[in-house]
């Protein structure tokens, strides 16, 4: 597996676009997925130097069998430095360890804690869990 990263220093690159970042998330996101706006928003954030974090493209074969977004969140010591907002495997690709890499990937590809979201039921859970990660908190939203 071959790995590509892209952000504000790196600069957008010419074959990994926007578009076909946006695409490939919301396709294998599947029902833990956001819209493509919402995606786009957060590929922006990473590519604004003021804000800032990494898209990490792994593929291999030439062929994108997954990616990772993490955002910078600019709080260090209070909240984690970085937060991985997006992370999704080819669905044809799954069970190859193709998102441990990704995740091991991301986790050495930035300095500080990491934050990430997921869904009781998601079966990325286990995986997460057995990198270290930990349930500190149970969230809670007010929408307005």
């Amino acid at each position: 597996m071959n790995f590509t990263i892209v952000n504000a220093t790196t600069g957008k690159h010419e074959i990994f676009t926007n578009t076909i970042i946006t695409d490939f998330l919301f396709t294998h996101l599947e029902q833990y997925g956001d819209t493509k706006a919402d995606i786009l928003k957060c590929i922006d954030y990473v590519m604004n130097p003021a804000k800032g974090g990494h898209i990490i493209i792994g593929t291999d074969e030439n062929k994108i069998v997954g990616i990772v977004i993490l955002n910078n969140t600019g709080m260090k010591d209070y909240i984690p430095e970085n937060i991985l907002v997006y992370i999704a495997v080819d669905n044809s690709q799954r069970g190859k360890g193709y998102g441990k890499k990704l995740m091991q990937k991301a986790i050495s590809s930035v300095k500080g804690s990491i934050a990430l979201h997921v869904e009781p039921d998601n079966p990325a859970k286990k995986l997460y869990e057995k990198l270290g990660f930990t349930n500190k908190y149970l969230e809670m939203r007010l929408t307005q």
